[in-house]
């Protein structure tokens, strides 16, 4: 849903899910301490950020890159919160945050934030690809997208040039990648500054109260999908009080670690790409042939060939094997894209023509300046830095070197027989956290049975990024404030693709109608 334009090093899906395709760009991120990420709460003096107000103003198209049917929309309004750097010294240095709001059609009960995932996906570009989508939900409320800090128009985070860590066997070879992620990890420091040991869920949960408080409500009213399920997650744990109505869509765990995770997205994405290559062989016309089996093979050999012999676009940017895995990823959430990934398949195969792959990750174009004033653009590895940033520091699990050394060559052996596509990507964000500083243990100990009311889940049974068993834990853990509704489809989250699931999410915001915990939606 993200409209950023980005190069072929850096496709990835800005509004996915927790468990986005990352790549090399996002590097060893050094996580937040966890006793800065939970200060004691009424110690520190947060009045000057709860009393704020927002001044709204017509948003700039090329400045915060968005298309001019949105910006010249009058309904469509821009502007930004405040919050502090370190909730713990609220005192010191502060983050802007850019906001979108799309204003109520009709009788408005408050506002409705709006999270699109990632963690890195910007809320102010997704709001604006998908103003439409929430429609008939924006007759009753201000539908409103944030870039979190650290994403997009909110001080960007980014590891400058892409290394490219890769698995080893040997010990000789693990060091030297420990010594790479060490050196990246650095770069990422002085790339970011000081908004990278600040990244981290504890704290966008923070920053989501304060935006409520300016936006004049008095109860947080919330939509989250993928990684935004694990942020409303931690809000309900840290401002139970301050729920109102709030629906998480492509719900994410909140216990596994960075290389669990890692795994159930390699293979998620896998079964993923069968049965896009299942549908595509029964089909006329499909440039794999009739045999499914031989169709993923092929698909393999086309990653691995990208990867050793690159093509080049017309601009002179190179296309690898990892932008392939990049647009799969993408495509995949959504049966709705499997024709057009399918001919876009079909031109790389038949003409070396990557140009409708490119066009599918949003790489051609050119990319709009920034404000004056304002960082030069947003870097082309903001997703992905973000992504580490925040799983990094959200995940309490940290091996020494020693353990890395020595596990390093299982861990890749797992992941390639996971996926021969998706392994390498879905690998690198677990190589990225090892050896660095815990995270915070909160997330894991202190977000279960919340005192919240009662609040919906939708787990779709085929998605490849958040499997449904997530949907089933996360529920259990939560406690009874949560309703499960059982989404029988296929892709990632519910709402966009499925007409029932919609419309009982739509009832439950406007008209707080809640399905029967356990009630579905067939699949469409």
């Amino acid at each position: 849903m993200e409209v950023a334009v980005r190069s072929t090093s850096a496709l990835t899906a800005a509004a996915a899910t927790a468990a986005a395709t990352a790549t090399c760009l996002a590097l060893a991120l050094p996580a937040l301490p966890a006793a800065a990420a939970t200060p004691a709460p009424g110690k520190p003096d947060l009045g000057r950020f709860y009393g704020q107000k927002i001044k709204w103003a017509a948003c700039e198209p090329a400045a915060q890159n968005l298309p001019e049917d949105v910006t010249k929309d009058k309904d469509v309004v821009c502007g930004k919160v405040t919050v502090p750097l370190d909730y713990a010294h609220p005192g010191g240095d502060t983050l802007d945050l850019a906001l979108m709001k799309v204003k109520a059609s009709g009788d408005k009960r408050g506002s409705l934030l709006v999270n699109f995932g990632g963690p890195g996906g910007a809320g102010v570009s997704g709001l604006a690809g998908s103003k439409k989508d929430f429609g008939y939900v924006g007759k009753g409320y201000d539908v409103v997208g944030f870039d979190p800090r650290g994403v997009g128009l909110s001080e960007p985070v980014s590891c400058g040039e892409r290394p490219d860590p890769e698995g080893a066997d040997g010990a000789e070879d693990a060091a030297a990648l420990l010594r790479q992620l060490r050196e990246a990890a650095a770069r990422c420091d002085k790339e970011s500054g000081p908004v990278l040991q600040h990244m981290g869920t504890v704290n966008v949960s923070r920053d989501l109260d304060v935006m409520r408080q300016a936006l004049g409500d008095k109860k947080l009213n919330y939509l989250g999908f993928s990684y935004g399920t694990r942020l409303g997650a931690v809000y309900t744990a840290q401002f139970p009080k301050k729920v109102g109505r709030m629906v998480l869509d492509g719900v994410d765990t909140l216990t596994e670690n960075v290389e669990e995770q890692g795994l159930v997205g390699a293979e998620g994405r896998q079964t993923a790409l069968d049965n896009f290559l299942l549908w595509c062989t029964k089909n006329a016309g499909c440039v794999f042939g009739e045999d499914s089996r031989a169709a993923r093979e092929t698909m393999v050999k086309i990653v691995k060939d990208l990867d050793a012999y690159p093509l080049r676009a017309m601009d002179g940017q190179e296309f690898t094997g990892q932008d392939v895995v990049s647009v799969l990823g993408t495509a995949l959430y959504s049966r709705q894209a499997w024709p057009a990934l399918s001919q876009a398949l079909g031109g790389l195969l038949a003409d070396g023509d990557p140009r409708a792959l490119l066009r599918m990750g949003g790489a051609l174009g050119e990319r709009p300046e920034a404000p004056q004033g304002a960082r030069a653009e947003v870097p082309e590895d903001n997703a992905d830095a973000a992504l580490m940033a925040v799983n990094c520091a959200d995940d309490p699990d940290r091996p020494d070197a020693k353990e890395v050394e020595r596990e390093v060559g299982r861990i890749q052996r797992e992941f390639e027989e996971a996926s021969p596509v998706f392994g390498k990507s879905m690998l690198t964000p677990v190589l990225l956290c090892f050896g660095r500083p815990a995270g915070t243990d909160y997330i894991r100990d202190d977000v279960r049975d919340v005192d919240t009311p009662k609040f919906l889940l939708v787990g779709t049974r085929g998605d490849p990024a958040t499997p449904y068993r997530w949907t089933e834990e996360t529920a259990k853990r939560l406690g009874s404030s949560a309703v499960v509704l059982d989404n029988k489809g296929d892709g990632h989250t519910g709402y966009f693709g499925s007409k029932c699931v919609k419309a009982k999410v739509d009832a439950f915001l406007l008209y707080k109608e809640l399905p029967k915990n356990g009630s579905s939606c067939a699949a469409e």
